[in-house]
């Protein structure tokens, strides 16, 4: 069975896996479909991301078929169209004892901590499948970017009340987006690419889109999207005071707090990781009642085979990259 693997950084490398087992009782055996290539992808491509080893293969936003379900499994099975919530949690530890599954303490996150989708068939826990046959795989693979912002939005506890600032329209930043529109709240974008500015003006109405702030407060909530650790340290000081501040992006840099401004705004600092599973049923309803919409998102398409070449390309600011998607037909 072939796969992509990351020898190390910039290096993908075409690596034969033996055949993925029958599943056994808890598990499912799935065709990988669509991959979503997001910032993790890229940070791991540059080497940049704290939490990958080398050699890993990547792929955590995944689109799947169920091709056979083991004993035992009843939320699919076979020819299902699924999500998959990459985050494989104990189950027993102080965070998922208290629900909190997406900061297990031994969490492991598929291409990341450990080997991820970008092969063609693999098994995973069929508790973390969410099947919606409504939806594409494209459509599918891009669940879990979207449950980032609807748990980071969930974080701030975003209302109609707020004014929200966003800094970074990439991916995981029109994913709060996203969120913080369903909750009725004012937004801003602060983003530095023009065509980001100009796709979020197109595609949300009523979104106010800048290239630049002035460093004074500007909004109740703000989130950094940008996993820019200069970004980072900046953010707080566009909170207005009593705000709160959301770190969305991980960055491997420090992150200089200016303390004398956090104490004297009582700001109140949050981190953001991943998200819980009640999320997914969520965000896979919203896309069927057409709350949301992530297919103009998808600007760039590859397949499987010339994803190597494509990463390199992708990666390049004029390239234009909204969202890409791998295709494995």
């Amino acid at each position: 069975m072939k796969s992509l693997r990351l020898a190390a950084p910039r290096q993908f490398e075409v690596h034969a896996l033996p055949e993925a087992a029958s599943p056994g009782p808890g598990e499912a055996l799935v065709a990988i479909r669509a991959i979503g290539i997001c910032g993790t992808d890229f940070s791991g491509y540059l080497g940049k991301m704290p939490f990958i080893e080398y050699p890993r293969i990547l792929g955590h936003e995944l689109g799947v078929e169920v091709l056979a379900a083991g004993a035992g499994v009843a939320n699919v099975r076979a020819g299902d169209r699924c999500a998959v919530e990459p985050y494989l949690n104990c189950g027993r530890c102080h965070s998922c004892q208290r629900g909190s599954t997406n900061c297990c303490e031994t969490l492991a996150v598929l291409g990341v901590h450990c080997d991820g989708g970008m092969r063609e068939r693999m098994l995973l826990p069929a508790a973390k499948l969410h099947a919606c046959n409504e939806l594409g795989f494209e459509q599918l693979a891009l669940v879990e970017t979207l449950g980032i912002g609807c748990h980071a939005v969930n974080r701030a506890g975003v209302t109609a009340a707020d004014d929200v600032l966003i800094i970074g329209a990439g991916p995981i930043g029109l994913t709060v987006l996203e969120f913080a529109r369903a909750a009725g709240a004012r937004i801003t974008v602060l983003e530095m690419s023009e065509g980001r500015r100009a796709f979020v003006k197109a595609h949300y109405p009523g979104v106010e889109a800048v290239a630049s702030l002035p460093d004074e407060p500007c909004a109740q909530i703000v989130f950094d999207a940008t996993g820019n650790a200069d970004s980072m340290g900046r953010a707080p000081r566009l909170a207005r005071f009593t705000g709160r501040v959301v770190y969305v992006g991980i960055t491997k840099e420090p992150v200089a707090l200016d303390d004398p401004l956090f104490h004297r705004r009582e700001l109140t600092l949050l981190a953001s990781r991943n998200a819980p599973s009640a999320d997914f049923p969520r965000i896979l309803g919203m896309i069927r009642r057409g709350e949301i919409d992530t297919r103009p998102w998808i600007s760039h398409r590859g397949s499987f085979d010339d994803l190597p070449a494509r990463m390199e390309t992708w990666l390049k600011p004029e390239s234009g990259v909204i969202k890409a998607v791998v295709s494995l037909a």
